[in-house]
């Protein structure tokens, strides 16, 4: 079943639950699909949703570290319950290990490529490929650092 229908079926389960809390968070994040639907003036696949759902909860964790900052910990922990229901729509996530392990395939990939070590400069080529391949399956800010760490060598 294609993620978008998912999402739907969810959203009828919420209402049926009388789930407010869920029922809005899924209402903003088909909202936010059909947004991107009617800009691209396209339908979103699987892959497409899964940036949507990345893009809504990278937001929801910037706004929790806004809002314990200022000290509204009741905003904090409604972002956070938010930013659990769209977890639950990501697929499983690459630990630490694995995305250090594609970002050596890349700079290798790479360093054939160009006939040298990729240097700090290529990290712009090196993100590209990444988030290419790894889109979806990792935090790009984990991918971030494993490629720092990677041309820093």
């Amino acid at each position: 079943m294609p993620l978008k229908d998912q999402i739907t079926d969810d959203m009828k389960a919420a209402m049926r639950a009388k789930d407010a809390a869920r029922l809005g968070t899924i209402r903003l994040l088909l909202a936010a699909i059909k947004q991107r639907e009617v800009d691209e003036r396209t339908t979103l696949d699987d892959a497409g949703v899964i940036a949507v759902v990345d893009k809504l909860l990278k937001q929801r964790r910037d706004s929790v570290a806004a809002y314990r900052q200022a000290g509204r910990e009741d905003l904090a922990a409604q972002e956070e319950a938010e930013a659990a229901v769209l977890q639950g729509y990501l697929p499983a996530r690459l630990d630490a290990a694995a995305i250090a392990a594609a970002v050596q395939d890349i700079v290798a990939a790479l360093t054939a490529e160009l006939g040298r070590p990729p240097a700090p400069a290529d990290m712009g080529k090196v993100m590209a490929q990444a988030k290419a391949r790894l889109a979806g399956q990792a935090d790009m800010a984990d991918v971030s650092a494993a490629v720092k760490a990677a041309l820093a060598r």
